[in-house]
């Protein structure tokens, strides 16, 4: 309880600014929801058959997987709230549109035929007697709607739409269960607050409810334009960063290198933002403007090129910085010393119990049939990865998909005995596992630079001159422990940023 509250304290801040966010995307979400779902529902009371096949295209809507509908739409609208929004807003419709279509069409006849005769007008009907009765059950489907909006909303925070997901997303990355409570539990109390006002609502007179819509949408419309227009007084860079504590160091230190000699600018980040094709495609949409990147992946995942193989760190580098150009119009900077390739990590003991060094001791050593790999998707899918893996040293095995914490975590426990890993990663210290070695150059050389567009480039000189100053500089282990600080020390990525830069006289201290 004690490490709760003192991770609550030291992240008010960051929650506040998260709890807006998915307010934000939220209620803007399910105001086009109503807005689309009620009057199609009415309009179709009148028309069964049509009214049951939008029914039947509703749910089908509901059933796609939420990650795969926001990847869905990432080429079409790139990443952050909008995609977010129109995925909830799917989500959200069924309810609504449901609870609507049957609060109208079951409606006592009798109640409809007394309407008639008294001459009601279609309009005056709808509003005087229909929507008055079926109020509390349209009223049910937008509560049901709210809560899974809040609930499925967390999942923005995977493609840059920020909100309390973030926190979840972090909590599971770092193995920290402070995070991962605060989040959920303000997740849950968000939902059951809004759904109490909703549920309220019904009481209160038509007039009344548009009144504080209208309401909402004027604060929510000021606040935004309040901060676009002191974003406008000065220049504002975005960079983000994949998720994990080693993407977050790198991007607050490029913040303050940035700002270091540019007064005039002011550096927005992003951390946690996703995978590596989420935040390219914020790249090329002009969403983000920096993101920090490594060499091996641009060559596997962003540009069309099999010649790497095999190659040295310079001719790797040198390679994916000539494909950007060509292929995608991105200007990548000069790397970092550090080498985070990927690798196969074991337990202590299991690496003495086989006598294991290389990756080939695998099959050399016939350990085949006793490994149980636990692995990250990402690794498991990707050609540099598992599947690559296998085929290069003659292996076979079957891994299991693991989130990255949790597989640290379970070889730990016994539970497998055998991970991928990066070079960098701090659980191999934290865990002593012990890496073995790519005796066969398998695995690519992946050195971090920072990437941009060439327009972007080419618009600012001074940022590229500033973020060149870590050009050869971070070694592993000095990665590796600054991954530590983070993750198991609970440092903050800006001040373990900020100390190493400070200490190599990139910065000032008083910066």
């Amino acid at each position: 309880m004690h490490n709760l509250t003192q991770v609550f304290m030291e992240r008010k801040d960051d929650l506040l600014v998260a709890l807006w966010q998915h307010l934000q995307i939220t209620i803007v979400a399910l105001l086009i929801a109503i807005a689309i779902a009620i009057p199609l529902a009415i309009w179709v009371t009148r028309k069964p058959k049509l009214a049951e096949g939008l029914l039947q295209v509703t749910s089908v809507l509901q059933t796609i997987p939420s990650l795969a509908l926001l990847g869905l739409l990432i080429p079409f609208v790139g990443i952050g709230t909008v995609p977010a929004i129109i995925a909830l807003v799917i989500y959200a419709l069924l309810p609504i549109f449901q609870n609507t279509y049957l609060g109208i069409s079951e409606i006592d006849s009798s109640v409809e035929e007394a309407a008639d005769a008294f001459g009601m007008s279609r309009m005056r009907k709808l509003f005087k007697v229909e929507l008055p009765i079926a109020l509390p059950q349209i009223i049910s489907g937008i509560r049901t709607s709210l809560v899974l909006i809040v609930g499925t909303a967390t999942l923005a925070a995977l493609i840059g739409a920020g909100g309390l997901g973030t926190f979840i997303m972090l909590g599971i990355d770092r193995n920290d269960t402070s995070l991962l409570i605060i989040g959920a539990v303000s997740s849950a109390l968000l939902a059951i607050i809004l759904s109490a006002i909703v549920r309220w609502l019904q009481f209160v007179k038509p007039k009344y409810v548009l009144i504080s819509f209208a309401s909402i949408l004027l604060i929510m419309g000021a606040g935004s334009a309040y901060k676009a227009y002191n974003d406008s007084r000065v220049e504002t860079i975005t960079i983000a960063g994949k998720l994990g504590s080693e993407p977050e160091i790198l991007i607050n230190m490029y913040k303050e290198l940035i700002e270091d000699k540019n007064n005039n600018i002011k550096v927005k980040l992003k951390p946690n933002f996703g995978k590596t094709t989420f935040l390219f495609s914020a790249l090329e949409h002009n969403q983000i403007d920096i993101y920090p990147e490594f060499s091996g992946s641009v060559l596997e995942t962003l540009v069309k090129d099999e010649s790497q193989k095999n190659a040295t760190a310079s001719q790797i580098y040198k390679l994916a910085k000539k494909d950007l150009s060509n292929q995608k119009q991105m200007t990548y900077l000069n790397p970092m010393k550090y080498n985070n390739t990927y690798a196969l990590a074991v337990t202590d003991e299991f690496k003495e119990e086989n006598n294991l060094t290389n990756i080939s001791d695998l099959k050399i050593k016939k350990v085949e049939n006793k490994l149980n790999p636990g692995m990250t998707l990402e690794f498991i899918d990707r050609g540099d990865g598992l599947k690559g893996l296998m085929k290069y040293y003659g292996l076979s095995m079957t891994a299991k998909s693991m989130e990255p914490a949790l597989r640290y975590e379970a070889i730990t426990n016994g539970k497998i005995n055998l991970v991928d890993a990066y070079a960098t990663d701090s659980e191999l210290k934290q865990y002593n596992l012990e890496l073995l070695n790519d005796d066969k150059n398998f695995f690519p050389v992946y050195q971090g630079a920072p990437l941009m567009t060439n327009k972007f480039a080419k618009n600012h000189p001074e940022v590229v001159k500033a973020l060149n100053k870590l050009s050869g500089k971070i070694s592993n282990k000095e990665m590796q422990e600054m991954n530590y600080e983070v993750n198991v020390k609970k440092e903050s990525a800006a001040k373990v940023a900020h100390n190493y830069l400070v200490e190599h006289d990139l910065i000032k201290e008083n910066h």
